[in-house]
C-alpha cells in the first residue's frame, strides 16, 4: 500500500492557515486524489474544524494541546481517516502558537512511521501584520519578546517560508518584506501567496510535491521563553445558541460582532475568529491583528433565524477579561439583531507548558 502523503502547515495564528489548507485540499480533489484533515487547539470547539466540515471535508480534531504534546493521538485520529475514507492526501493544521514541531512532529514520524508516512517539506506561513513589526524590530508590535521569540523559531525551522495575504499588500510592501525575510532566513526559500486569490499557489503546491531531505532543521530553542510567550496568550472558545423570531442576515451579525470585539479587547488580537452554523448555510468572519478591520473569510448572504456560533479568540490579555468581554458582546450584538443568545460552552485559559512526547535532538530520517 502506498504512503499516505502528510503535509503539515506552520504559521503564527491568523497566518492564514485554514484558508491555504482548504485550497490545497480542493486542489488534490481536482486531481482525482482522497483528501483529509486533521485541526489542532488547545481546547475544543475550533471554528477551523467546523469551517472545514461545513466545505465538506473529511476532519478530525486534535485538541488539549499541540500535536507534539499529543503526538499519539495525531498518529490515531489519522488512523480513524484512514478506515473511514482511505485519503491519498492528509493535510494538518498544527497550533498557530506553537514550534519546534520539526523536532517533535516531523521527525518521529519518520523515524517511528516510515512505513505508513510520506511526509512532505514543512512549509510555513508568514503573517504579515505582525511579522514586518517583529523583523523590524519596531517596538509596539503588539507582542512581547517572548511571544516574537515563538514567530522567529516557527519561521527559523522552515524548508520554506510563504509570504502569505499578498492580496492585503502593495508591491512596494511586499518587496519590503521579502527582503526582510531572505536577510533574516538567508538559507531559506521564501514564496510568495495569496492563499485568498489564489496568487502564487501553484508554485507553493509544487513546491510541497519536492520529495529530498526536507524536516531536517532541529531549534536550538529555550523551552521556559516558548511556554512563558504562549502563556502570555488568553485563549478562549465559546459556543452559543442564537435564536430570533425574525430572520436576520448572518453576515452582518459576524462583522458587527468581530467588529465590537475589536474595540473592546485590551490587548492585542493574534487571532479572532466566530464561525455561524445555520442549517443551510454558513459564514465565517475573522481578525488576524488589533489594528487590521474584521473582515468575511466566508459569506452566506442569507438570512436565518437560528445558529450555532462559535467564537474563537487568541488575545494577549488575562483570560477572565476575555471571558467577560466576550459573553457579555455576544448576547449584546445579537439583540441588536433582535436574537437572543444563549452560552453553550466555554473555556477561556493560559496554555500550559509545551511537553512533547518525543523530540529528537538530531534528525534521523
Amino acid at each position: 500500500m502506498r504512503p499516505l502523503r502528510f503535509i503539515m502547515l506552520g504559521g503564527f495564528l491568523g497566518a492564514g492557515k485554514t484558508t491555504t489548507l482548504a485550497r490545497l485540499a480542493s486542489h488534490y480533489q481536482a486531481q482525482g486524489l482522497k483528501v483529509a484533515l486533521v485541526t489542532n487547539d488547545q481546547a475544543q470547539d475550533l471554528v477551523d474544524t467546523n469551517f472545514l466540515r461545513s466545505r465538506g471535508f473529511a476532519v478530525e480534531e486534535v485538541a488539549g494541546a499541540c500535536f507534539c504534546c499529543r503526538f499519539d493521538e495525531l498518529v490515531d485520529k489519522v488512523r480513524s481517516l484512514e478506515a473511514a475514507n482511505r485519503p491519498d492526501v492528509l493535510l494538518a493544521e498544527p497550533v498557530g502558537s506553537c514550534t519546534d514541531l520539526v523536532a517533535t512532529v516531523v521527525q518521529p514520524l519518520r523515524d517511528l512511521y516510515g512505513h505508513r508516512f510520506e511526509v512532505a517539506p514543512y512549509a510555513v506561513l508568514f503573517k504579515p501584520s505582525h511579522g514586518l513589526k517583529i523583523l523590524k524590530g519596531e517596538s509596539g508590535g503588539g507582542f512581547s519578546p517572548k511571544a516574537e521569540y515563538i514567530f522567529r523559531k516557527q519561521l527559523e525551522e522552515a524548508d520554506a517560508i510563504v509570504i502569505n495575504r499578498l492580496d492585503e499588500l502593495t508591491p512596494k510592501l511586499t518587496a519590503e518584506l521579502f527582503e526582510l525575510v531572505e536577510r533574516a532566513f538567508p538559507t531559506t526559500p521564501v514564496l510568495k501567496m495569496s492563499a485568498k486569490t489564489g496568487e502564487g499557489f501553484e508554485l507553493f503546491a509544487a513546491f510541497l510535491e519536492q520529495e529530498g531531505t526536507f524536516g531536517r532543521k532541529i531549534l536550538d530553542i529555550d523551552y521556559d521563553i516558548y511556554a512563558e510567550g504562549e502563556a502570555e496568550l488568553g485563549w478562549l472558545n465559546a459556543g452559543f445558541t442564537v435564536t430570533a423570531t425574525t430572520p436576520f442576515a448572518l453576515d452582518d451579525l459576524l462583522l458587527e460582532l468581530i467588529e465590537r470585539l475589536r474595540g473592546s479587547l485590551s490587548g492585542e488580537v493574534a487571532h479572532l475568529k466566530a464561525i455561524g452554523l445555520g442549517e443551510t448555510s454558513f459564514a465565517v468572519a475573522n481578525l488576524i491583528a488589533s489594528a487590521a478591520a474584521a473582515e468575511l473569510s466566508m459569506s452566506c448572504r442569507n438570512t436565518t433565524s437560528e445558529i450555532e456560533l462559535i467564537v474563537n479568540a487568541r488575545v494577549a490579555t488575562d483570560p477572565a477579561q476575555l471571558e467577560s468581554e466576550v459573553t457579555q458582546l455576544v448576547p449584546a450584538v445579537c439583540q441588536k439583531f433582535g436574537a437572543t443568545a444563549e452560552l453553550c460552552s466555554l473555556q477561556s485559559f493560559r496554555p500550559g507548558r509545551p511537553t512533547p512526547t518525543h523530540r529528537y535532538a538530531k534528525a534521523k530520517a
